[in-house]
């Protein structure tokens, strides 16, 4: 399995992580928890930005500027929509 692939598997599980934290977070019962819960989601989030910027310098994920024309594109067919 080459790199890319072993960093795809953990950005995505990283990603998943980060949902389990976030509903926690919400869900807890006390303040003692939901510290707990807050600071592992502290962590991780700095795990998938490390990761992230790291798959970015390897050019093994790519991230596009997208043009305001086609933003407000999208904006005007969504609020069309409603």
């Amino acid at each position: 399995m080459s790199d890319k692939v072993l960093m795809e598997n953990m950005l995505l599980l990283l990603k998943s992580t980060t949902e389990v934290f976030v509903h926690g977070s919400l869900e807890s019962s006390t303040k003692a928890v939901h510290n707990v819960i807050k600071n592992g989601l502290d962590d991780i989030i700095k795990l998938q930005d490390d990761l992230y910027n790291k798959m970015t310098e390897c050019g093994w994920y790519k991230v596009q500027n997208v043009e305001s024309k086609c933003i407000k594109q999208t904006l005007r067919k969504l609020e069309s929509n409603n």
